[in-house]
């Protein structure tokens, strides 16, 4: 049901903004979407299927005439005016294999299952499959009235584009889940990385990237408390608490515990924390790490006289 227009949505994505953006996150991608201004959902069906080893080499193109900066005539985009319904929306660019098919059928009169066997003939690459297929759509388009070389020059356009076409099917519905990350992102930015974190929480290089896109974004992100935080990245109060599953060499059933254990009273100090736990749940090793990390500042500051006091802790 989310709306596919949201200029709250394409205003990020032109701007390369899309750390925790499905399939847009890459640096390629990013620098894509800022020279194409992606302002409809269109544009990102294309990029899906164009940012690809071959096919990226039109990404100019398609960024230039849809910007309006090509010096050409819009007529130039089309080796023939009936293909214009069929490439307009992608600029006179063949992105996909459905246009191929499309175009046989026109150009040519190929059924669809004809276009389709055009279609593989085409990505397979077999030469005496290609040539019986040449001899077919030259046959066509010469009895609705184009010239032989021009039928040569489009058949060899398909054949070129084929090999690496993409199908629109596929790209559109990678692009929708695109969108739809893209507008949960600019539309609840701060409930959006929580939920990016959590799902990399095991992954420290990504946290960091989210992190400092959080901050970009003037989103706060608390540190790690034992009062406060829970087992993944939560929202309060239009901030991000940092996991305490997070915390490197803190295992998830561990802190688990602690939080099951605090409840909805916090600790009071680490005498108290130490009587509160398990023993068997949570080890010393644990305990440090999470002193290390500063979890336990708000029960004992003293992150010196924290470590101190571990050995003891687990002997409560």
């Amino acid at each position: 049901a989310l709306p596919l227009d949201d200029e709250k949505t394409y205003g990020p994505m032109g701007r390369g903004e899309t750390v925790g953006v499905f399939q847009v996150e890459s640096a390629g991608m990013r620098k894509a979407l800022c020279e194409m201004q992606a302002d409809r959902l269109e544009d990102i069906i294309a990029l899906v299927a164009l940012y690809r080893p071959g096919p990226m080499a039109n990404i100019p193109v398609y960024c230039e005439r849809k910007l309006g900066r090509d010096a050409g005539n819009e007529a130039s985009w089309y080796p023939d005016p009936k293909l214009e319904p069929m490439l307009k929306e992608t600029f006179g660019i063949i992105v996909y294999q459905e246009q191929v098919m499309e175009i046989a059928k026109v150009l040519a009169g190929y059924s669809l299952g004809e276009a389709d066997m055009l279609r593989r003939a085409m990505g397979k690459k077999i030469r005496a499959e290609m040539d019986a297929q040449r001899d077919r759509f030259l046959k066509g388009c010469t009895e609705r009235g184009l010239t032989k070389a021009k039928a040569n020059e489009i058949f060899d356009l398909l054949a070129k584009f084929a090999d690496y076409g993409f199908n629109k099917s596929h790209a559109a519905a990678y692009a929708l889940l695109t969108y739809q990350t893209a507008y949960l992102k600019a539309n609840y930015p701060v409930e959006f990385l929580a939920a990016a974190m959590t799902l990399d929480i095991d992954n420290t290089d990504k946290l960091a990237e989210l992190r400092q896109d959080a901050q970009r974004l003037g989103t706060k992100v608390e540190p790690p408390n034992v009062n406060r935080s829970g087992v993944t990245f939560e929202v309060h109060d239009g901030a991000i608490r940092y996991a305490l599953a997070a915390i490197k060499g803190v295992g998830r059933a561990a802190v688990e515990a602690i939080v099951q254990a605090r409840g909805d009273t916090p600790f009071r100090d680490l005498g108290d924390f130490a009587r509160r736990l398990n023993p068997k749940q949570v080890n010393k090793r644990t305990l440090e790490n999470l002193v290390a990390a500063g979890a336990l500042d708000a029960i004992e500051p003293d992150r010196a006289k924290a470590f101190a006091a571990v050995e003891q802790m687990m002997r409560l």
